[in-house]
Parts: C-alpha cells; sequence; structure tokens
C-alpha cells in the first residue's frame, strides 16, 4: 500500500471498521435490487411492445414515467432522509419498488403496467440518496468518493443481472414467471434492512432536526441550492449519466437488434459489455478522485467528450451498419457515464454540512434523471415521425450534451472558489476541537 499524507478527520468523522462495512452492505443490497427493477424494462422492452401491443412512444413512456417520478422524488426523498433517517426511508422505497415489480408481472393492460412502473419509480427513487446517507454517516468523509463509487459499482451488478438473468428468463420462462420471481429479491432485502440496518454507529448521532414545516423545507432547499457545487453537481450529473441510461434503460437493445442487425444475444453481450465497463472504471475513478480532487472536471468533460465522439462515429458513420468494432467502443466508453455522474455528489457532498447532504444530493442526482427522461421521449417521439430512424433520432443527445457541457464550464471556477473557502473553516474547527 502506498504512503499518503496524513488526512485530518473532521469533527465527529465515523470510524468505519467491519461494521459499518456490513450496515452499510445492507443498503447496497437494497440499491442493488432496485436497479435490477429499474433494468429490467431495457431487456425487455421488445416483449413489452409485443405484450401491450404499443408503438414506440408508447413503449418509451414506461420509462420515461419511471424516471419522472423518480426525479421528481428526489429532492422530497432528500429532505425526507434528512428528516427520517436512512431506515425508514429505505424500508418504504424498498416495499414500493417490491410492489411495483410485481404489479408489473401481472399487469393485464398497457395502463395498469403504466402505473406499475410509476410505483417502482418512486420506491427505486428513495435508494440512492439514502445509501449515500447511510455511507456518509458509517465512514470518513475522505472515503466519500471511493464509497459513492463502490455503491455506484454494486448498483452497475444489479444491470448486469438484468442482461444476463432476466434476459435469459424471460426466454425461458416467460414473463409473468420471471417478473414475479424476481419480485422475491425485494422481499429479502426488505426483511434484512428492517432486522439489521441502523442509521449511524453509537456515539454518532446527528444533531436534532428542526421542526418539520414549510419553512424547514424550504430553508433546506434554498441553502442547497445557493451553493455553486451543489449545482455544478447537478450539470456533472445532468450531462454524464443520460447516454448509458438512455442506451441500457430501453434504446439500447431494439437500436442494435433494429437498427444494427445484430441477434438479441450479441445485442445483450454488448449491454454486458456497457455494465462491466462501467464497473471497471468506476474503481478507477473513485481512486483517482479521492487522491487528486483537482481531476473532477477533467474527467467529467473528457467523459462528456468521448461519449460524444463515439456517438457521432457510429450515427454519422456512412453505410447501413457499423462495425463490430466500434460498436464495442462504443459500449466501454458508455461504461464511464455512471462513474462520470457520480463526479457530481464529490462536488455537492463539500459544498454542504451533514444536515444537509441528503437534500443536496437528491438535487444532484435529479440532474441525470431529467436528462435521461427527456431524451427517451426525444428518442420515441423522433423515430416514430421519422420512420424508426435512429440517426435522427440519437441525435438528440448532442443538444442536452452542450447545454450541461456550457453550465459546468460556467460554475466551475465559482465553485472551486467556495469550496477551498468551506475547506479553510473545516481545518480551523478540526484544530480547535479539544481531544
Amino acid at each position: 500500500m502506498s504512503s499518503a499524507a496524513p488526512t485530518l478527520s473532521l469533527p465527529g468523522d465515523p470510524p468505519g471498521g467491519r461494521r459499518a462495512a456490513w450496515v452499510w452492505g445492507i443498503g447496497v443490497a437494497v440499491y442493488f435490487v432496485a436497479i435490477i427493477f429499474r433494468t429490467s424494462l431495457g431487456v425487455a422492452g421488445l416483449d413489452a411492445a409485443d405484450r401491450f401491443d404499443v408503438n414506440a412512444s408508447a413503449l418509451s413512456t414506461f420509462s420515461i414515467l419511471q424516471l419522472l417520478v423518480y426525479a421528481g422524488m428526489q429532492i422530497p426523498v432528500g429532505l425526507m432522509v434528512d428528516r427520517l433517517g436512512t431506515k425508514k426511508v429505505l424500508a418504504l422505497g424498498a416495499a414500493l419498488f417490491t410492489l411495483g415489480q410485481l404489479g408489473f408481472a401481472l399487469s393485464p393492460s398497457y395502463g395498469t403496467a403504466l402505473a406499475s412502473r410509476a410505483l417502482l419509480g418512486c420506491g427505486d427513487a428513495m435508494t440512492f440518496i439514502s445509501v449515500l446517507r447511510l455511507g456518509a454517516r458509517w465512514f470518513p468523509a475522505r472515503r466519500g468518493p471511493l464509497i459513492g463509487q463502490v455503491a455506484a459499482l454494486f448498483g452497475m451488478a444489479g444491470n448486469l443481472i438484468s442482461t444476463l438473468v432476466i434476459a435469459r428468463a424471460l426466454h425461458g420462462f416467460g414473463w409473468t414467471t420471471t417478473f414475479v420471481g424476481s419480485s422475491v429479491a425485494g422481499v429479502v432485502v426488505l426483511v434484512l434492512l428492517l432486522l439489521f440496518l441502523k442509521d449511524h454507529p453509537e456515539g454518532f448521532e446527528p444533531p436534532p432536526a428542526e421542526h418539520a414545516g414549510a419553512t424547514y423545507v424550504r430553508k433546506q432547499i434554498a441553502a442547497a441550492w445557493r451553493e455553486p457545487g451543489t449545482r455544478l453537481g447537478m450539470w456533472v450529473h445532468f450531462t454524464t449519466q443520460f447516454p448509458a441510461m438512455v442506451f441500457l434503460l430501453l434504446w439500447g437493445m431494439p437500436f442494435l437488434v433494429e437498427d444494427q442487425g445484430l441477434s438479441r444475444g450479441t445485442a445483450g453481450e454488448l449491454l454486458t459489455l456497457v455494465v462491466l465497463s462501467n464497473m471497471a472504471v468506476g474503481l478507477v475513478y473513485g481512486q483517482v478522485i479521492a487522491r487528486h480532487h483537482a481531476a473532477r472536471i477533467p474527467l467529467a468533460l473528457g467523459t462528456v467528450g468521448m461519449t460524444a465522439l463515439l456517438w457521432a462515429s457510429v450515427i454519422l458513420r456512412p453505410g447501413t451498419h457499423a462495425p463490430m468494432w466500434l460498436l464495442i467502443t462504443l459500449c466501454l466508453v458508455l461504461g464511464a457515464c455512471g462513474p462520470a455522474s457520480m463526479i457530481g455528489f464529490d462536488f455537492a457532498r463539500p459544498a454542504n454540512p451533514p444536515e444537509r447532504q441528503g437534500t443536496a444530493s437528491g438535487i444532484v442526482n435529479m440532474g441525470g434523471f431529467i436528462a435521461s427522461m427527456t431524451t427517451l421521449f426525444a428518442v420515441g417521439v423522433l423515430l416514430d415521425a421519422s420512420g424508426d430512424n435512429y440517426r435522427i433520432a440519437f441525435s438528440s443527445v448532442f443538444v442536452l450534451e452542450t447545454l450541461g457541457v456550457v453550465q459546468i464550464l460556467r460554475l466551475r471556477r465559482r465553485a472551486a472558489h467556495r469550496e477551498r473557502e468551506h475547506h479553510v473553516v473545516s481545518r480551523v474547527e478540526a484544530v480547535h476541537v479539544p481531544v
């Protein structure tokens, strides 16, 4: 292990350790199952279109509604986590996304299936912010970037289960059996968290929350939003996450099968490659950012640039089908989008005190899902309007990437200046803590 300069712990910094890893692992398991349920539609999109007899726009509505609920819930969930603690919010989320997955399995019509995905999105919305808060309560602050990336890595492992297991189960056991069977995992993690999860270690209780009400809500949101780091984090998340999310959540499989002429098996392998790349890059990004905070903006913008370059190379290339090596490269680069989106939380975390972390994380997390929802809708509409021309439909990606890059460049200096101010104050407070 390489030697590093000693890191100053902040006042009240939790110690971490095995018990922290165990408790946090339960929270991550809940997030893992939520991701399986969220992304299961990505490998079942063609089956859903046949089952409910819907076109591309109606099919995209499944994911759009799910993400609309998810994005709309982020700030309320952040406030709930800050006010009620992790265990209550995670338990409610696990119950809701399990009911949503079960309802989707048994839905007899498009309308009931749509309602089930909305319920699933509501429960899913309560997981990731809760897991981030759990990590912040159980591990030292210096571990924050790595803990966040590892949580996202396990989430992508859930995506891997969708592409490897759910896809095969659909063809082997059918729609109802596959989705009912998968919902059992939700029951298992709900029981585990009710029995063993704790909000924080003994002796590290957060300060008492203020009186709940409209004033508290407005104060929390306004204070988090005033921080340039929160807004920069939101735009980083907005710009980096959505290309891979759109590809994995719904449109990757139809694009590879219908436009690129690949078999479902080969298309599934390419989706799996995105997930594996995400997991590998996440570990690298987490280690780099933990050691070199100055790398955050270059990593984020570099990922956006490479993503745009590969998208353009695939959809603007002359000829009917892109060569396999180019599709493989696209999937490898898309795998960096998830880890790059996690950098957004590394701007919001040092900009906000512990009692506001949930709210700030909710604002950041909302960014990527708004971008994903917008692009999912745009692709569906453009496919119907253009006669299933994926080149035209996927060009919408560049519009949102351009908007996001402009905002990142606009906010980066202001956020860096404010972060330096916070760092100086934290060091002074740490020096004066009695020992």
